[in-house]
């Protein structure tokens, strides 16, 4: 990792460092100049993640660019975040190829496009389908009609008939609660048995705790007796779009899964239009989760190789 971000920093000038939450206004600013806005590059993601895989960002001036990079587990970069149009893209990857294959992961599929176009020769695209995007219609999750959602309308009706339920924004003055459901959810899958689980465990916990400080974030939570039974983080990534970071039940109220994302879908602004719910990582269970709430499209992503 060293040599690499060496060339690059010798280059461009440019010093990779810690990610900033003070800078999260900048950043967004320039994320919001992308054309696809993969999930990756939302701040609270980048910000959130940076711990577990040692992630740090670098401002380029001179092309209004961030560019990020990873060390953990393996040296990697990810795509550059800002306006991908009227770059010299060619000139740039040319000096950074200098003699040294580089690898970038997560790219969107714009930005892989633009850079087979600039050049041809030194680029290898290889699709990366763990790591697609999945896109919902917000009004289909909410309405769950037809024969598609048939088994997710069951369970949330389940759930409406059993319990006595309260639904509530979650927001700050909420984080104990959440922190302590999610230490109960992490006892019931066994977290610390599983490096991810115990990954993202952390990750929920800084998001909690710095709930305040977090721009466009936004959440639900669901009480059955007094005991919180779901909740779910989310993130508005731009005026028609939102991601869910984080969504858990308990597995004792059936039905939770369902209904947290239906009720707090429901209650969101009429212009959000779509829900990004993240990739799969190619794991098979929950890639099967995923396509039985019959995504719309994707934003795939992509693995680059300056070879």
């Amino acid at each position: 990792m060293i040599k690499k971000e060496y060339k690059i920093n010798m280059l461009f000038n440019l010093e990779f460092e810690k990610i900033d939450i003070r800078r999260q206004l900048d950043y967004n600013f320039l994320l919001g100049l992308c054309s696809q806005k993969a999930s990756d590059y939302s701040f609270i993601n980048i910000w959130g993640w940076a711990e577990e895989y040692d992630l740090k960002w670098a401002w380029d001036t001179d092309n209004n660019l961030v560019w990020i990079s990873q060390s953990i587990p393996s040296p990697t970069f990810w795509a550059p975040v800002g306006d991908w149009s009227n770059i010299d893209w060619a000139g740039i990857i040319s000096e950074m190829h200098a003699g040294q294959e580089i690898i970038f992961q997560r790219v969107p599929e714009d930005l892989a496009q633009i850079w087979s176009q600039a050049a041809p020769s030194k680029i290898e695209v290889i699709d990366d389908r763990g790591h697609w995007d999945y896109i919902y219609s917000r009004k289909e999750l909410v309405e769950l009609k037809g024969k598609r959602f048939h088994k997710k309308k069951n369970l949330l009706n389940q759930f409406k008939k059993k319990y006595d339920y309260r639904y509530l924004g979650l927001g700050s003055e909420m984080v104990d609660l959440a922190l302590e459901m999610q230490d109960n959810w992490c006892l019931w899958k066994d977290c610390e048995a599983y490096q991810i689980l115990a990954a993202e465990n952390r990750v929920i916990s800084r998001v909690l705790k710095n709930w305040s400080s977090l721009q466009g974030i936004s959440g639900g939570a669901l009480e059955v007796d007094d005991i919180l039974a779901a909740y779910t983080i989310a993130e508005q990534i731009d005026p028609e779009s939102l991601i869910i970071h984080f969504e858990k039940g308990d597995p004792s109220f059936k039905g939770s899964y369902q209904a947290i994302n239906h009720f707090f879908l429901s209650r969101c602004k009429d212009d959000i239009l779509w829900v990004n719910r993240e990739q799969d990582l190619g794991d098979e269970g929950l890639r099967k989760a995923k396509l039985s709430y019959n995504p719309v499209s994707f934003i795939r992503k992509f693995k680059v190789i300056l070879k």
